[in-house]
């Protein structure tokens, strides 16, 4: 096989992942998105590894490190997003722009039991 299927399917890959990165807005499927993009860089890795004959195999290799970093970032991802989800009951990522949470404090002028209308 020659090396230009593996590249442009790769290419078109990382296309979709951009395109899910850029245009959704839940987290989840950002994270997925991130996901599609680093296994579009492993079929690279792969292809390249193959079609320059590595006798060291080095692009499967560096591929495993890239799994398992993968496999770490989905794991600290989804941990971020269920804390994010718990405290603000959405993951829609233009409603998590500011992150810090709103302190109201008393104004000063006002006494404690008023309302503000």
């Amino acid at each position: 096989m020659h090396v230009v299927y593996p590249v442009v399917v790769s290419a078109l890959l990382f296309s979709i992942g951009v395109y899910g990165v850029l245009a959704r807005r839940n987290a989840i499927l950002v994270l997925m998105s991130v996901e599609l993009m680093l296994n579009a860089v492993n079929l690279n890795l792969v292809a390249f590894d193959v079609w320059l004959g590595d006798r060291l195999h080095g692009g499967q290799v560096l591929t495993l490190f890239v799994i398992v970093i993968a496999a770490a970032e989905v794991g600290l991802g989804l941990a971020i997003v269920l804390a994010v989800f718990r405290t603000r009951r959405t993951v829609d990522v233009d409603r998590l722009r500011a992150l810090a949470e709103v302190v109201r404090t008393p104004d000063p002028g006002r006494p404690e039991g008023e309302d503000a209308s």
